[in-house]
Parts: C-alpha cells; sequence; structure tokens
C-alpha cells in the first residue's frame, strides 16, 4: 500500500551558522538497515549544506561499533564472515563530506587491529574517551549515539 504523504508544520524551525558535532558511536543501533548515528551524520551535513554553516563533525567509533572502520579483509575476520565491510561505502560518503571518522586505539589494541585493518583516511586517536573529553573542553557538542 503507497504512503500517503501528510502535510507537517515545523512549529520550530532551526537554523545555525556553526556547528561543532561529536558523535561518540560505542555501539551500532539501526534505523531500518541503517546505523542510526550514520543517518544522523548524514542529516546533519545535508541541514549544514542547506543552511551554509560552517560546520566540524567528528565521529568517534569505539567499544562495540569499531568494527565499522574497518576494511574488507579484517572486517571479515572480525565478523567470521566473507561478505566485507557493509558500512565502507556510508563511512567513504562521510568522509568525503568532511566528517572525520576516528578508531578508538584502545579499542584497536583490544581487538589487536593494526593501521592497515582500517578504511582509507579513518585516524586512530589515543582512545575514545580522552579524545572526547579533549574535543568537548575544544568547544564540541557531544552527541552520543
Amino acid at each position: 500500500m503507497p504512503r500517503i504523504e501528510k502535510p507537517l508544520d515545523v512549529d520550530i524551525p532551526v537554523q545555525l551558522n556553526e556547528l561543532k558535532l561529536v558523535f561518540s558511536v560505542s555501539s551500532l543501533m539501526f534505523e531500518g538497515d541503517l546505523p542510526a548515528s550514520i543517518f544522523h551524520m548524514q542529516l546533519i551535513k545535508n541541514d549544514a549544506t542547506r543552511w551554509n554553516a560552517k560546520n566540524d563533525v567528528v565521529a568517534v567509533f569505539h567499544t562495540n561499533a569499531g568494527h565499522v572502520t574497518l576494511n574488507d579483509e579484517a572486517y571479515n575476520a572480525e565478523r567470521n564472515i566473507a561478505t566485507g565491510n557493509p558500512f565502507k561505502a556510508l563511512l567513504a560518503d562521510l568522509i568525503g563530506r568532511g566528517v572525520r571518522v576516528e578508531l578508538c586505539g584502545a579499542t584497536a589494541a583490544a581487538h589487536k587491529w593494526g593501521n592497515a585493518d582500517l578504511l582509507p583516511d579513518v585516524k586512530v586517536n589515543t582512545d575514545a574517551m580522552a579524545r572526547l573529553t579533549q574535543l568537548v573542553q575544544e568547544g564540541f557538542i557531544k552527541i552520543s549515539e
């Protein structure tokens, strides 16, 4: 059955001139088959583009979500599958749109992942807690996903 479009009035319109956000992604929650954190990063990047807002968005993957940053070979070994990383195109798109994607160094060490295991342009920080603290102290708003 087709969906019927219904009118939607926005009561509180939001437009920002600048955004400094850090997403703390410790596990994956899904909206359908799309990780909610990635959906929300796409949404805020779309908003920033529409508003012509200066923006700096950082995604710190850690704990049970660190595997999202792995290349196909490492992802397959970590997840015991042979399909490759289903999130790699989504991360590449976000990186291409200016999102800085980072992996927690403590998570990487716990799983014995090295830099060669990561997707292109994923950076490793000392550990997620230190990095999140640093960014909040620099004025970033922390979003926990």
